[in-house]
């Protein structure tokens, strides 16, 4: 499995007259036996497509693309994306994307979009997220690749720690949201290792994690409407300090026609002068199901 040492990474940098850019949070991960450890984690298998955001030089691009049916590789640096291309000059089964993996900060970039669509059409296995991801784009991409249109099947990904924090975060936390509602209602996750800033080059401020999530069907089964989940948990979250028959006062948007609120409270088992941060995932999945019996 060829990866990229820190040397190799400077030299190619060097070469094309650029150095790694604080601006776009670019910290490469040098470490290689954690490379390895993210690859064998993933179990990647000929018939996977493999989305890998945040390339860089290639180096983790090149281990994937061994294994894989298909890589598709996306990487914002025009520099970078033109360093990867030529290291993988070699490999028929990638396709590098020059562009930001966010269109509007929220949905996925139609090219990127588009490219795994068809990628789907030639490989019957799962699609996978692999990567060192930009911490700017790690949320809302992940929330993008659980409430769809494409979908990930698992994500084996390292981020900042505080990221993996919001990820992981249980009822009550402080960095509980969104992110670890969806998370924790359609799948399993683990927290594969704690990264020291040192397996960085340029090393980070604070420490990184490395993070698996593989979708459940059991879960899965019992969410009606992902859609109605992300929002229903948006809305409330939003006001994750007030009770939530307060919070039903201030809810705007495509909820706004709902006012039976507290029958539907009733309906799960949950009490109105609860508040929304100490609600689990379940009972967030119970308003979001009943919400959708009742319009």
């Amino acid at each position: 499995m060829q990866m990229q040492t820190k040397q190799q990474i400077n030299t190619l940098l060097e070469s094309a007259g650029v150095k790694p850019n604080k601006h776009l949070g670019q910290h490469f991960l040098i470490d290689l036996n954690l490379m390895r450890l993210l690859i064998d984690s993933a179990d990647i298998r000929p018939d996977d497509v493999v989305l890998e955001v945040g390339c860089g030089t290639g180096s983790l691009t090149e281990a994937i693309t061994q294994k894989a049916g298909l890589c598709v590789a996306v990487e914002f640096d025009r520099t970078l994306a033109e360093i990867a291309a030529a290291q993988l000059t070699e490999r028929k089964n990638v396709t590098i994307i020059n562009a930001d993996i966010l269109e509007k900060k929220s949905v996925i970039n139609p090219s990127v979009q588009t490219a795994l669509t068809d990628a789907r059409k030639k490989y019957a296995g799962r699609l996978l997220l692999v990567a060192n991801l930009p911490y700017h784009v790690a949320s809302p991409l992940i929330i993008n690749l659980i409430t769809g249109p494409q979908v990930a099947d698992a994500m084996f990904v390292t981020v900042q720690k505080e990221v993996a924090l919001r990820m992981t975060a249980s009822p009550g936390c402080k960095d509980y949201g969104i992110l670890s509602i969806l998370l924790a209602a359609t799948g399993r996750l683990k927290t594969i290792r704690i990264l020291k800033p040192s397996v960085f080059w340029p090393q980070p401020q604070v420490d990184s994690a490395m993070i698996s999530y593989v979708r459940d069907a059991e879960k899965l089964k019992t969410i009606k409407n992902i859609e109605m989940l992300n929002t229903i948990a948006g809305a409330f979250l939003r006001h994750r300090r007030k009770m939530l028959k307060s919070c039903c006062k201030l809810i705007t948007g495509a909820l706004v026609k709902i006012d039976n609120w507290l029958d539907i409270f009733k309906r799960c088992g949950i009490d109105p002068a609860d508040r929304p941060d100490r609600l689990n995932p379940e009972q967030f999945v119970a308003i979001a199901n009943t919400c959708c019996e009742t319009k």
